[in-house]
């Protein structure tokens, strides 16, 4: 009998990658994907088909409209900065706490499908210098689900899985390919076209386009220029 667990999914290549592996670890996957106002929301249409394509025994989509909250280029008016200098700082794709806010809702899915194991694509090697990618973060998270919740207070544990946490962006990539993960199906584009091509000068383009180089893998992307 599988163990069900329950998998953060935002049509990504990282959260399609982790989709993969847990699958291939055995776990029925009930995958969760927020719809939260985002810019890219095209995002959530390539989730349903990586859910599906990828085997995952439920799939379910929860609104959650941050725009009101704002601070954020992907949740408000603010231009997606282009071509931006890896200097440490956090940038303006940024959505405060969002991490925070959608593993609090597939801990309280986990609850209801009775799922201990909770899976998300964060990563703290090749990515954007989000605060909540951190394995701080993480182990702090998991703590948190221990004490808030009725199933820790009667003794469950949950665990927090982050399989790609230390992998590059290529290490990830080349873990998909030997999964089957069609990256063609995935969306990463912060700032796409209205014919959902990717800009290619985003953080989120920059990344995906470094790592399938350095991966030796044809990118599949879609860019309205390289």
């Amino acid at each position: 009998m599988s163990t069900p667990s329950v998998l953060l999914l935002s049509g990504g290549l990282d959260s399609a990658t982790c989709l993969a592996i847990a699958r291939s670890e055995g776990f029925d996957v009930h995958a969760l994907t927020v719809a939260y106002g985002q810019r890219h929301v095209q995002e959530i249409e390539q989730a349903k088909t990586i859910a599906r394509v990828l085997g995952a025994a439920s799939h379910r989509v929860v609104s959650l409209d941050l725009r009101p909250i704002g601070g954020s280029s992907l949740t408000s008016d603010i231009e997606v900065e282009k071509d931006r200098p890896d200097d440490g700082s956090v940038p303006d794709t940024y959505v405060p706490a969002r991490n925070a806010t959608f593993l609090g809702i597939a801990l309280g899915l986990a609850e209801v499908v009775g799922a201990r194991d909770l899976f998300i694509g964060v990563n703290a090697v090749d990515y954007s210098g989000y605060p909540d990618c951190r394995p701080e973060f993480v182990e702090a998270f998991e703590q948190l689900a221990n004490v808030a919740t009725r199933a820790g207070a009667q003794g469950a544990r949950f665990k927090i899985h982050a399989p790609l946490l230390r992998l590059t962006k290529a290490e990830i990539i080349a873990r998909g390919v030997g999964l089957g993960v069609d990256y063609g199906l995935t969306h990463s584009c912060y700032d796409p076209d209205e014919e959902g091509r990717a800009c290619g000068h985003c953080d989120s383009c920059l990344l995906r386009k470094k790592g399938f180089e350095a991966a030796g893998v044809p990118d599949p992307t879609h860019y309205v220029c390289r």
